[in-house]
């Protein structure tokens, strides 16, 4: 070997090792950085002519599972459609109450049915007739705070689409820019690990709102479909679209046009049912929430309030009625219709001529509604047919639970079971998420930079470093003998 080819190889060796240990304190500094992977660098020997001539550094190289990132990517959509489903039952449980909760609708219920046994006990008791008017309007007032929960979650959930889908819209158009950049550095031989980080990175955001498959493409581009096939990526960005209302009520739907669906190059998708292609992340559950879990609800709801206006409207209850003239509870102070059931229990008021907050009387509780001036104060039978009306099984006329008759109190006893139940499963849903979730992150997390390993490696590197300088030293301490020699 020559002095100038031994000179060169050392060369070229410092020149790697030099390569290789900036890249490795790369991956130390940035061992918890979202979307960094880990990098390492790619070497060969240099030939020229047949000889060799040290080494070269071929390029830099990302350390990715393409399996288990994609795996991940699903189970960060599937974490975060899990926790918004289970805070929505949460907070339904929360609107409604449980049994043993002070203000909940079990509550409330309790209170009224006392109310009513304890004046159909004392029937000329001013204080236990206004007992009943008092506790009626709290049973109504927690049937409408639990009316306004709903569509605040309706309201806050049709917001939050909006958010999510201009993040969506945002980061697509990122991610575009940036394979227009990699298709440039690739074809100029440039390093490009750094823009595959923030694509990875933009990506995961991505995956987050709307579960996706990534598709390879020539020159380090992708594509990027959902799993159901939409389109969001394929050579130009796809351009998500959504309006946004200020205010939702139980009347607003998708279907009657009040609120708006989701529209993918001005095409409509579905938002739910199996042909949806954004189910699985925190779009899709968004629009659950709006569209289906808090409609269930507010049926739910409505079904509870009907039972209520319908079993003190019932005929026989109060004869002092005419046919078709509201009961106890009407629907915004008229009679209830059948035909608009939705939003009914948040427009329940109690009737106004048993009212004296609405300058009604509260004898008429006791001698009837249609009563136009007091009767004997010990007739206690009215009471007592309108607390028989409240206790009664009956049957159901909405079809916002299973047919069957109950009583009232049976009936609020499966709103609460139901809710408490679907908020019980919701939860144990985002744990088996959240587990799979932090499993597959923490595989990933051992897959990628282990800072003892890069530690090792470096020790090689600066041994490596050392050597070559030692042949440059060597060549030059010849140099200099040769030098000397020749004087």
């Amino acid at each position: 070997m020559s002095i100038t080819s031994a000179l060169a190889g050392a060369l070229s060796g410092l020149s790697a090792t030099s390569r290789q240990a900036e890249i490795l304190s790369s991956n130390v500094a940035n061992a918890t950085t979202p979307g960094y992977a880990r990098r390492q660098v790619s070497l060969s020997a240099a030939v020229l002519a047949g000889t060799g001539q040290g080494v070269q550094v071929l390029g830099v190289t990302r350390d990715v599972d393409r399996h288990l990132l994609g795996e991940r990517r699903l189970a960060q959509a599937g974490g975060g459609d899990r926790d918004i489903r289970a805070a929505f039952m949460l907070r339904l449980e929360k609107a409604v109450g449980t049994p043993d909760s002070a203000g909940s609708l079990a509550a409330r219920l309790a209170a009224f049915d006392q109310a009513l046994v304890e004046a159909a006990g004392r029937p000329d008791s001013q204080t236990r007739l206004g007992a009943i008017a008092t506790t009626a309007r709290a049973l109504i007032d927690g049937l409408a705070a639990a009316t306004r929960e709903v569509q605040t979650a309706r309201a806050s959930a049709d917001r939050q689409i909006g958010e999510e889908v201009g993040k969506l819209n945002a980061a697509l158009t990122q991610l575009h820019e940036i394979n227009v950049n990699l298709r440039s550095f690739t074809g100029a031989g440039r390093d490009i690990t750094a823009l595959l980080d923030e694509r990875q990175r933009l990506i995961d955001q991505v995956a987050a709102i709307v579960p996706l498959r990534e598709v390879p493409r020539d020159l380090n581009q992708i594509a990027l479909f959902t799993v159901g096939g939409a389109p969001l990526l394929e050579g130009s960005p796809a351009v998500i679209g959504f309006t946004p209302v200020h205010t939702v009520t139980p009347e607003m739907t998708q279907a009657l046009g009040g609120l708006s669906g989701i529209t993918i190059n001005g095409r409509p998708y579905d938002t739910e049912g199996s042909a949806s292609p954004i189910l699985g992340g925190t779009l899709g559950a968004l629009f659950a929430v709006r569209d289906t879990l808090a409609v269930s609800a507010q049926g739910k709801l409505d079904a509870v309030a009907r039972d209520l206006v319908e079993r003190f409207a019932a005929s026989g209850v109060d004869p002092t009625l005419a046919p078709g003239d509201p009961g106890l509870f009407t629907d915004a102070g008229l009679a209830f219709d059948p035909l608009n059931e939705v939003g009914l229990a948040g427009r329940l008021r109690l009737n106004a001529l048993a009212d004296p907050a609405q300058g009604g009387a509260l004898f008429r509780l006791r001698d009837g509604l249609g009563a136009v001036a007091e009767g004997p104060p010990g007739n206690g039978a009215l009471l007592s047919a309108l607390h028989a009306a409240l206790t009664d099984a009956q049957p159901l006329s909405s079809a916002g639970f299973t047919a069957g008759s109950r009583s009232f109190a049976a009936l609020t006893a499966d709103l609460l079971s139901d809710v408490a139940a679907g908020r019980l499963s919701a939860q144990s849903e985002q744990s088996f998420a959240a587990a799979k979730l932090t499993a597959l992150t923490d595989f990933e997390a051992q897959n990628g930079i282990d800072t003892d390993r890069e530690m090792q490696e470096l020790l090689v590197i600066e041994k490596n470093y050392a050597a070559n300088a030692k042949v440059i030293q060597a060549v030059a301490d010849m140099i200099d003998t040769l030098i000397r020699l020749g004087e």
